[in-house]
């Protein structure tokens, strides 16, 4: 998969308006989809951020491993200031847990006042929205599975004297690493139509042979897993009865049958990506910058005329 251009004229203005606002905030509510931690993390709201206090929300973790949750809670909360919280929007006494989080982060402000001023921040589609309508108990922001729903920041007052500062769903410009614009396609974080379909779940059959076989094999009551990711999806249509002429296995429909059955859990609680990959993936995009960089640099100079 290619780098990918998200909507950057709307996405600019955002992180510039967040920008400015940040230093008025006593802290960040960061909102993560539990299944990709990492890729959907932005990195730009750790830069933005500085030493503000941040709670990282790890939502949809009804979807997730849990097992894999835990690991994720402990690597991020390894940062100074970082405390994480695992919800779903089943179990509403934890959004509680929450806002008394928020009090916790924010100790003896200045001057008496206990109102805490929190803003919340999200890319499209990791379930800010939900979040925010559980928290206030009314219908406040606009939910869908569209990505970008939210365009304009608002103020919210919720229970226990909190202020939330809710900002549209922010992406990065570009996105460097392709693993994570697999696994935000498999999510459904970006629109279908920025990838095709059969391309996404050969990702992702490919990663859940890797660390979920068995569940793979339950699912599509499969007895051995191919090692061709195009044949694993061949194998899982020709189970499903994807079929076209000349008994061909017609991929776009097995595809959005994965991709369904992943969303729904239908396969089971997976997660995408552990911690171990996240050092790797930034190790190797590190690496590829650099690559970059000295290549443009050789190129300036092949320009610039020789003195002699």
């Amino acid at each position: 998969m290619a780098a990918i251009n998200w909507y950057p004229g709307h996405m600019h203005k955002a992180s510039k308006e967040m920008r400015k606002i940040v230093p008025q905030v006593d802290l960040i509510i960061e909102v993560l989809d539990a299944r990709i931690p990492f890729s959907s993390e932005n990195p730009m709201i750790g830069e933005i951020r500085g030493d503000k206090p941040c709670i990282k929300v790890l939502s949809k973790s009804d979807l997730a491993d849990p097992e894999m949750t835990k690991q994720w809670q402990d690597y991020f909360e390894q940062e100074n200031g970082v405390k994480t919280i695992a919800l779903t929007t089943e179990e509403p006494e934890k959004m509680r847990e929450l806002l008394n989080l928020c009090h916790k982060m924010v100790p003896g402000k200045r001057g008496g006042d206990s109102r805490v001023e929190a803003m919340i921040m999200g890319i499209p589609n990791v379930g800010k929205s939900t979040l925010i309508n559980n928290l206030a108990g009314r219908m406040i922001a606009k939910t869908g599975n569209e990505p970008a729903v939210t365009k304009n920041q608002q103020r919210i007052k919720l229970e226990q004297d909190i202020l939330l500062l809710d900002t549209p769903g922010v992406l990065w410009p570009k996105l460097e690493n392709q693993h994570g614009g697999y696994r935000l396609a498999i999510t459904g974080a970006i629109k279908e139509t920025a990838v095709s379909n059969d391309d996404i779940a050969m990702y992702a059959v490919g990663y859940f042979r890797a660390a979920y076989p068995e569940l793979l094999k339950q699912r599509y009551n499969l007895t051995e897993l191919s090692e061709d990711e195009q044949q694993l999806l061949e194998a899982i249509g020709a189970k499903r009865g994807c079929l076209r002429g000349g008994g061909r296995v017609d991929l776009d429909r097995a595809a959005k049958i994965v991709l369904t059955e992943f969303r729904d859990i239908s396969i089971g609680r997976i997660t995408l990506e552990t911690p171990e990959m996240m050092e790797r993936e930034l190790i190797e995009m590190a690496e590829l910058r650099a690559e970059k960089e000295a290549k443009l640099a050789a190129k300036k100079k092949k320009r610039q005329p020789q003195r002699g």
